[in-house]
């Protein structure tokens, strides 16, 4: 079994940035908009900020109150949108019950769109030709790319259909000729498909989900989940049983986690380059 090391990957090209920002010599300035207290949220921002810091990308937090109406968020982002020192945006999520987060998402112009969450940034994706690529999914197929795994006529169970991982990992898969079986809550005899992957990607965010008897010896194992248990993370798939049979596995933490970090600083700085390009 092989480890596919998410923090190791994610480093190696967290130093690549860092080295190319120092090489083009320019300013960098990434907003991110928080709105409310969630923990998590919290975990993540600060997260976000300590490796922008590290590699040399300016960021801006505008920490809104709870209590923020919708039309506030989309003036701030309308603000963000024209001020042409401002290179990305990144709307935290979750947000409050009062915004309608797919409403602010999309009023983020394409260009500076760091999450891909937009309407734009994904009908490009499905078409085959992204702009921004959300970063969860872009940090897998990293991943899987780093560790030389080719997709090309691989079966895929992918288990999620949000519009963060499933659908934008679901083109990207395709993309590159594997054949992919998208799963949820709805799909029947779950088993019998994850048995007959190659490749089993999961982000259900229920801990030991995936078990050992619902893979397929050699199968390589990609777990997006994340949930608290007893003050520790743990993913979807019951690890240590699931890794005896499989030929590659993420750790949580230290799979997807980090890679999906060092996405946001990748796209951020491909967005300097296509904004001085255009």
């Amino acid at each position: 079994m092989i480890l596919l090391d998410g923090k190791k990957v994610s480093n190696e090209i967290i130093e690549n940035i860092k080295n190319e920002i120092k090489k083009l010599n320019v300013i960098l300035n990434f907003a991110i908009i928080w709105v409310g207290n969630d923990e998590s949220s919290k975990i993540y921002v600060n997260n976000k900020i300590k490796k922008c810091e590290y590699v040399g990308i300016k960021t801006t937090l505008y920490h809104l109150d709870e209590n923020t109406k919708e039309e506030e968020v989309l003036e701030l982002i309308s603000k963000l949108n024209k001020d042409k020192k401002i290179n990305g945006i990144l709307l935290q999520s979750p947000v409050p019950k009062q915004i309608n987060i797919i409403k602010c998402f999309n009023a983020i112009d394409f260009q500076k769109d760091i999450d891909g969450f937009s309407n734009v940034s994904m009908g490009n994706l499905v078409l085959g030709k992204p702009y921004h690529v959300s970063c969860t999914p872009k940090g897998i197929m990293k991943l899987l790319n780093y560790y030389q795994i080719d997709l090309n006529g691989k079966n895929v169970c992918l288990i999620n259909r949000s519009n963060i991982v499933g659908k934008p990992l679901f083109y990207l898969l395709i993309a590159q000729n594997a054949t992919v079986t998208m799963c949820h809550s709805k799909t029947v005899n779950l088993a019998k498909i994850t048995k007959a992957a190659d490749i089993v990607i999961t982000a259900v965010g229920k801990p030991n989900f995936i078990k050992a008897n619902m893979i397929k010896k050699n199968a390589i194992v990609i777990d997006v989940g994340i949930s608290r248990v007893d003050g520790k993370i743990k993913g979807d798939v019951e690890f240590e049983k699931v890794a005896k049979k499989a030929s590659y596995i993420t750790p949580v933490p230290g799979g997807i986690g980090p890679m999906t970090i060092a996405m946001v600083l990748e796209n951020i700085l491909e967005t300097v380059k296509e904004q001085d390009n255009g």
